[in-house]
Parts: C-alpha cells; sequence; structure tokens
C-alpha cells in the first residue's frame, strides 16, 4: 500500500450535500451531493437497513454518518468505490484533528464560507460510530457486488497497515 502525501491539516472540506428527510416511508432520508442529486450507493444501503427492521433514527444516524464520509471523499477528490485504507485512515485522523464545523447559530452568525471553521473536536463515541457504519456500508456493497473488494474500513485494526 502506497502512503499518501495528503496534508489533512489544510484540507478545507465544504458543507457539500446533505441528508434530506423525505416524509416518504420507503425512503425516509435520501443523502444528496452537492448538486442535489441523490447518492444511489447510500440509497441502496439504507433500503437494507429498512429492510433488516432498523428505524428512522437508525437511517438517519447512519446517513449522516455516511454524509461526513462523502464529504471527506469529495474534498480529496476520490469515488467512493475507489477509496483505500489510507483514504480511511486519513479520515479517522481527520475526525480525531480537525473537529466538527462550526455551524451558523441564529443568535451568532459564522461568516458564510465555502467550509465552516472547525470547531470541538468529535468525541470518540462519534468516531467509532462512524467506522462502524462506514465497515457495514462498505461490508454490503462487497456482498452485494456493488462496490469494491477490500473494504478501507476492516475490523481487523492491525490489516490496516
Amino acid at each position: 500500500m502506497q502512503e499518501s502525501s495528503r496534508d489533512l491539516a489544510s484540507l478545507v472540506v465544504p458543507q457539500a450535500g446533505r441528508l434530506v428527510a423525505t416524509e416518504d416511508p420507503w425512503e425516509p432520508y435520501r443523502l444528496v451531493d452537492g448538486g442535489g442529486v441523490a447518492v444511489e450507493a447510500v440509497a441502496a444501503y439504507l433500503r437494507d437497513l429498512q429492510a433488516a427492521g432498523r428505524s428512522e433514527a437508525t437511517a438517519r444516524s447512519y446517513g449522516l454518518d455516511l454524509l461526513r464520509w462523502f464529504r471527506f471523499l469529495w474534498a480529496v477528490d476520490v469515488c467512493w468505490d475507489r477509496a483505500t485504507r489510507i483514504e480511511a485512515r486519513d479520515f479517522c485522523r481527520w475526525l480525531l484533528i480537525a473537529g466538527q464545523p462550526v455551524r451558523a447559530h441564529w443568535r451568532r452568525q459564522v461568516p458564510e464560507a465555502s467550509s465552516a471553521p472547525a470547531g470541538k473536536p468529535y468525541a470518540a463515541s462519534v468516531r467509532a460510530h462512524s467506522e462502524t457504519v462506514l465497515r457495514s456500508f462498505y461490508d454490503f456493497h462487497r456482498d452485494t457486488g456493488t462496490g469494491p473488494i477490500l473494504n478501507p474500513f476492516p475490523l481487523d485494526r492491525s490489516r490496516r497497515g
């Protein structure tokens, strides 16, 4: 595996895309890219979660984790099905160090920018949940033949390299 020379310290991850509540019982949440186009890989995964009996709250939670991952991938210009363990590692480091985006609040406005400034770091529980969701997302796509054979988020951390 080739080492990445990605400069995470200066990486700007725009707040592109969003998770949309649809009010459709067949698709309670939809992840859309910056152009408003649904991300089909996420839609298929969320349909599978629903079929397994997961709640709408779970779909929302998983969708937000996937949105964070897709924003990172869009920022580093890597397609989700081309992501490697290097991108997974860099994403985990980015969550650990970069911190949560600061969002505008009605009492104190944050200047408009392509990316909000970083705030407090993501909690360990959020980072662990994200990794679990992403591992499951890639396992789903591997098992259905719609994604990469190698999961960028392996269960066994020692195989990360």
